[in-house]
């Protein structure tokens, strides 16, 4: 492939670098190390460009670079180094020569390392691969965690007996079929059942969404969601502790409704009224508990969704880390599990279209509770859901993540944060303008907010979006 200078000003005008595009002033040379780690990074990302003599801020000027010059001579080092081709081209721009290195891709299954490490890129910095990762590529190419069969080789009365085939027809809003054969004949449809020389295969999937008992299913078990309840703000004293037994889709209710009846009340005055209201709203939780069943990584043995019950807050955690960064749980959309998420939406259980996120920092704003917390740990993804908090009581890191949320939820919406929208997301009175503009700074500070530059200079009609929009 001929790299042409045109080329060269397209991707200069990028609004940012990529997984698949990487720019190094290299004025004078650049080190083999470095050159080796990009290449295997980038092609573990599915592959790309590195472009030496071009500035890697914007407006990303040509500055010319004099390294390798002879480029011929260092892709066929590159190839004995890496043990795959990178292309080399040192192209004339108007303003300086510019050296690219074009990447190919890594084969399905396989990742590139270099001297024992499995590098991929995380902003400006190069970082081994996680785990779960280099997991997902070694397993390319196999049959998914949940196509496989739990039981193979049962009877059509086996499949019946266990799977909860009334609550499945009910689910999807069908009369339940007159015969055996018209039941079998739908769940095979649905691919959650396969026919086998003997019989039928449950496949995993099958289980995990309908069966009666999960403890039927010994592949399968493992993945039942765990709820504990604590006495107080820690682990210390755990109160109950109790594992479900029934599949996701005809668990979900009951599950729903245990978890509910396991948060603390709440004691508030309401047109002069005292009401007892549970520590977190029911949508929120339904929310948040689905995602974690849809969304986890089945591939990771020994774990399973949880949900934690503590006196001021509700954790609820799934195995696996996200495949959307948690800055982008609000606005991004991938499911890991997209045939279990179809269901899961046809069942009534979630809605598979971004919105559930959403639906949870819009109900902690109109309650006024401190924003949720999405985190990362190993091969884990928890989101902490905060109970009933004054403005007063909120810290520093409590209003910076609440403006953030606040403002890409406007942004999601459509609109602009502005001074007033956080106030009266805050509840707080058209006085504490100062208090506010202080939260703003601090968030902006933090790299997650900016101004809108299409809002008036005047400082009064400030607007703000994300700062990655």
């Amino acid at each position: 492939m001929t790299i042409t200078p045109a080329q060269i000003d397209i991707w200069r005008t990028s609004a940012g670098e990529t997984p698949n595009l990487e720019f190094k002033e290299a004025r004078n040379q650049y080190d083999t190390t470095k050159l080796r780690r990009y290449c295997v990074a980038i092609a573990n990302e599915g592959g790309g460009y590195l472009v030496l003599g071009v500035a890697d801020k914007p407006p990303r000027p040509v500055v010319g670079s004099a390294a390798f010059p002879n480029t011929q001579d260092l892709a066929e080092k590159l190839f004995s180094w890496l043990g795959f081709r990178v292309e080399v081209e040192a192209v004339d721009h108007p303003q300086g020569r510019v050296v690219v290195c074009s990447i190919p891709g890594r084969p399905k299954g396989t990742a590139y390392h270099h001297e024992g490490a499995y590098l991929m890129r995380s902003g400006e910095e190069l970082v081994p691969m996680s785990e779960d990762q280099l997991r997902k590529i070694f397993a390319e190419g196999g049959p998914n965690w949940l196509e496989v069969p739990a039981l193979r080789d049962v009877s059509a009365q086996d499949v019946v007996q266990l799977l909860d085939t009334q609550a499945f027809f009910d689910l999807l809003r069908l009369p339940y079929p007159t015969d055996q054969k018209g039941v079998l004949a739908r769940l095979q449809a649905e691919r959650l059942i396969e026919p086998s020389p003997a019989g039928f295969c449950i496949l995993r999937i099958g289980a995990v969404l309908l069966a009666k008992n999960l403890k039927d299913f010994a592949d399968v078990s493992r993945k039942a969601a765990r709820v504990i309840v604590y006495a107080g703000e820690s682990k210390l004293k755990t109160s109950s502790d109790i594992t479900g037994e029934r599949g996701y889709a005809v668990g979900f209710t009951g599950l729903m409704r245990y978890v509910m009846g396991k948060l603390p009340q709440n004691e508030v005055i309401e047109d002069a009224l005292r009401k007892e209201v549970k520590l977190v709203p029911e949508v929120v939780v339904r929310e948040l508990l689905a995602n974690a069943l849809i969304h986890q990584d089945f591939e990771i043995g020994g774990a399973s969704p949880v949900v934690e019950v503590f006196s001021n807050r509700v954790e609820i955690s799934n195995p696996g880390e996200p495949v959307v960064p948690v800055d982008r749980f609000i606005d991004g959309y991938l499911s890991r599990n997209e045939r279990l998420a179809d269901l899961m939406r046809r069942f009534g259980i979630c809605e598979e279209k971004s919105s559930g996120i959403d639906r949870v920092v819009e109900a902690a704003e109109l309650m006024q509770l401190p924003a949720p917390e999405f985190l990362t740990s190993h091969r884990r993804t928890i989101v902490v859901i905060y109970g009933p908090r004054s403005f007063r009581e909120m810290n520093g890191s409590d209003r910076v993540r609440a403006c953030y949320q606040h403002c890409v939820l406007q942004y999601v919406l459509r609109k602009q944060m502005t001074n007033q929208t956080l106030r009266e997301r805050f509840g707080l009175a058209e006085g504490s303008s100062n208090t506010v503009s202080q939260i703003i700074t601090a968030t902006i500070e933090q790299g997650l907010v900016k101004n809108d530059p299409n809002a008036p200079e005047s400082r009064r009609y400030a607007r703000y979006i994300p700062a990655w929009a």
